[in-house]
């Protein structure tokens, strides 16, 4: 491992206080919604171990609660990779998306404030900003990080927690399928969703979060696929940063 790699490992190994499973969770995590840790990555137990400072039961643990998540595929005899979704799977989850996300707004309407209103134009300013410094990782958390607050603002803790993993699935379906660093949501997009939530226009935030969702997954390519570039430990190393 490169000197570099080992100075980064070792400021990602001491994320604050979090127990080493929670640690690598998050990391493993946050990769992957930043399209840094692409479908098909093997996840070496030995190797997050070096880079976590912890035995390999933390990390087969975390693992494991990563499997239920669907962010991991565990292989009998050949261990740990980050999920690659099938073709047939990348529909189910835009599919489960369209049904809770509809279900969200209606709450989303009953409950808004005008705070949220201005919270969710700065995250959507932050979005277009990191977009237009190449950013990647940044606008692609944004985004993400727009949805989940719609979900937060709806106040049912179930659908939030299934959006969660359904929008890290997505995040993984789409650096899959589509251009390597393809955009996941477009700006104009999520500024009309937010208007028609300010005009409590249900019908048409309703046929808005249809015609989004549509559009990504109408971006999707099935005889693309992407692959890594960089490292376990690089790939994670820039949670660090």
């Amino acid at each position: 491992m490169a000197a570099m790699d080992i100075v980064k490992t070792e400021k990602l190994a001491s994320r604050a206080d979090e127990i080493p499973e929670q640690a690598i969770i998050s990391s493993i995590t946050a990769a992957v919604s930043e399209q840094r840790l692409p479908a098909g990555t093997k996840l070496g137990e030995q190797m997050l171990s070096d880079i976590f400072k912890c035995n390999r039961a933390n990390v087969r643990r975390a693992l494991s609660t990563l499997a239920t998540m669907h962010v991991v595929q565990l292989r009998p005899n050949r261990g740990a990779f980050v999920s690659t979704p099938s073709p047939k799977e990348a529909c189910d989850v835009f599919e489960a998306r369209r049904t809770i996300e509809r279900t969200l707004a209606r709450s989303v309407i009953k409950n808004i404030c005008l705070q949220d209103i201005s919270d969710m134009r700065d995250t959507i300013a932050a979005e277009a900003n990191a977009r237009a410094q190449g950013d990647k990782p940044a606008e692609l958390r944004l985004s993400r990080a727009f949805h989940m607050h719609l979900a937060t603002i709806a106040d049912n803790q179930v659908l939030e927690r299934f959006l969660s993993e359904l929008t890290l699935r997505t995040t993984l379906i789409i650096g899959l399928y589509n251009k390597v660093g393809s955009s996941s949501c477009a700006e104009d997009e999520h500024l009309g969703i937010v208007e028609a939530i300010e005009e409590r226009d249900e019908e048409r935030l309703l046929l808005l979060i249809d015609r989004h969702l549509n559009h990504l997954e109408a971006g999707l390519n099935f005889q693309h696929s992407a692959e890594p570039f960089f490292t376990l430990a690089e790939q994670l190393a820039s949670t660090a940063d």
